[in-house]
């Protein structure tokens, strides 16, 4: 006999691995199914000379008590397997804008990032008031932020039509302060003419209140979430595929037939998967030209470009406060996320918080874009052309030049590790493009979320809502009340909060 299940949730980055553990605790038989030989998605860790790096979760907001993914983890139940390492005095956060040749430091907390930008920007004191009011006045109207209000839709706002690129000129005409109060697009990939004022509060206002790297990075995620699992009646099947959607009656799917030839039975399917695998995985006949229009028409954020490095053995760290440094060669932040421009690319860099026998990891991130790389996108790891190879290698030559223009000490004591391309990680991931943070949140753009033509399956994931760890998890929940009925999502949510 078939086996019968009440939910299948395909894709086990953040997002499924959320969607999986809701519908569990509300007592329902689960299959996750991950493509890929692991679980995690970019949340995974991998090892270089004994040193271990992060692939796509590097750093977070929002795990402060009271904050959003503080209670999301509670709700869940693993926020006592997650060990945050906060950025502070010794571990600290910074923005260097080169043309301008002006260091930045950013603390924690909205009234100290305001006391610290006023002081570097004295003429501009209403300004930086009025952007953070403006930011946290969209926050307090999206229901959807605190979870504890059991919202389902997010409202839209008159803020949602109104880039961030306009607020910003309407607020002051300092270039280099509106370059300092969008940096953080580089943490979702969307240039700040095309995000909507409203999406980049929502995004950015946990990392105002306070900023963290997690002990054992995306690892520790990947733990809690695996220990939970094992209380509930969740099956987790890795190289696993939908092959076939069967017995469509009234618009909804009867059987699944996977990979491997196995037929199951569930109630609903929730796919957390790339918005264009999504439409892959439909029978043709089941869903619209507009709707396949509307998909095909998303755009990729910017990919990502990563250097890996090691500080050598026995080695002293010379800037051992420096937790993040985000620099910028140009003051105008769309430029630096505009394909064309041809200057030195923005880079992150970012110390991972603990050691490997004395060797610390250091993740060097610039961004990248689809068209450095499609001449290459038919072929395959392990045989790629010697072309590609020499790109990999003057791109991190020219990575670690930049860094020790920065960073001038590091000289003889950083060695690079590895690299990572578009390419990479869209083997690694199994996503569309390569694409770092899913579609890009463009005005305007209805996303793919909730409810598909086929009625009993979902969307969900960071292309969904929003990018990030928090976007992502978010999207899960509100899908996921979607699926087991506001009510009864309630009853657990008062259960695990209000205890």
């Amino acid at each position: 006999m078939m086996k019968k299940y009440d939910d299948i949730v395909v894709g086990s980055g953040v997002s499924g691995l959320t969607m999986s553990l809701l519908l569990a605790m509300n007592g329902h038989k689960v299959m996750l199914i991950e493509k890929g030989q692991h679980v995690g998605g970019s949340l995974s860790r991998f090892t270089r000379k004994g040193v271990t790096f992060d692939t796509g979760f590097h750093f977070t907001g929002g795990l402060h008590d009271g904050g959003i993914l503080a209670d999301i983890l509670t709700f869940l139940g693993i926020r006592d397997f997650i060990e945050p390492v906060f950025l502070g005095d010794s571990f600290k956060n910074r923005f260097i804008f080169e043309t301008a040749n002006r260091q930045f430091e950013h603390p924690s907390g909205i009234e100290n990032v305001k006391k610290q930008f006023k002081a570097y920007f004295p003429s501009d004191v209403s300004a930086i008031d009025r952007y953070f009011e403006k930011i946290q006045s969209v926050c307090q109207r999206t229901p959807a932020l605190n979870i504890q209000n059991n919202t389902i839709t997010p409202p839209n706002l008159d803020e949602d039509y109104i880039s961030l690129d306009a607020v910003l000129k309407g607020l002051t005409p300092n270039v280099l302060l509106r370059g300092l109060l969008s940096g953080y697009v580089m943490c979702y990939g969307v240039r700040p003419d095309e995000i909507s004022f409203a999406n980049h509060s929502r995004m950015v206002l946990s990392f105002y209140e306070s900023l963290a790297c997690v002990k054992n990075g995306g690892d520790a995620f990947i733990s809690a979430f695996m220990e939970r699992f094992k209380e509930f009646d969740v099956e987790v099947r890795c190289g696993t595929t939908i092959h076939e959607m069967a017995d469509i009656n009234d618009n909804k799917v009867g059987r699944f037939i996977l990979n491997s030839g196995e037929e199951v039975v569930a109630d609903s399917c929730v796919l957390t998967i790339h918005p264009k695998e999504i439409l892959q995985s439909l029978p043709a006949k089941h869903y619209s030209r507009a709707f396949a229009n509307r998909i095909e028409s998303f755009e990729a954020s910017i990919g990502i470009f990563t250097a890996f490095a090691v500080l050598m053995a026995g080695v002293t760290d010379p800037y051992p406060e420096a937790g993040i440094t985000s620099i910028f060669p140009n003051d105008d932040i769309n430029l630096l996320l505009d394909p064309s421009f041809k200057g030195d690319p923005a880079m992150v860099i970012i110390k991972m918080p603990e050691q490997n026998d004395g060797r610390k990891g250091i993740c060097i991130l610039e961004p990248s874009f689809p068209e450095e790389v499609t001449r290459w996108k038919e072929t395959q790891r392990g045989a790629r052309p010697k072309e590609y190879l020499e790109y990999k290698r003057q791109r991190t030559d020219a990575i670690s030049s930049h860094l020790l223009r920065a960073f001038p000490a590091y000289r003889e004591r950083l060695e690079v590790v590895d690299s990572a391309t578009m390419l990479t990680f869209k083997e690694y991931l199994n996503n569309a493009d390569g694409s770092a943070y899913g579609v890009k949140q463009k005005m305007g753009q209805y996303n793919l979320i909730g409810k598909l033509p086929l009625h009993n399956l979902f969307a969900a994931g960071q292309s969904a809502l929003l990018p990030g760890i928090i976007g992502a998890m978010m999207s899960s929940l509100i899908v996921g009340r979607a699926v087991v009925g506001k009510g009864q999502f309630g009853k657990l949510l008062n259960q695990a909060l209000c205890h």
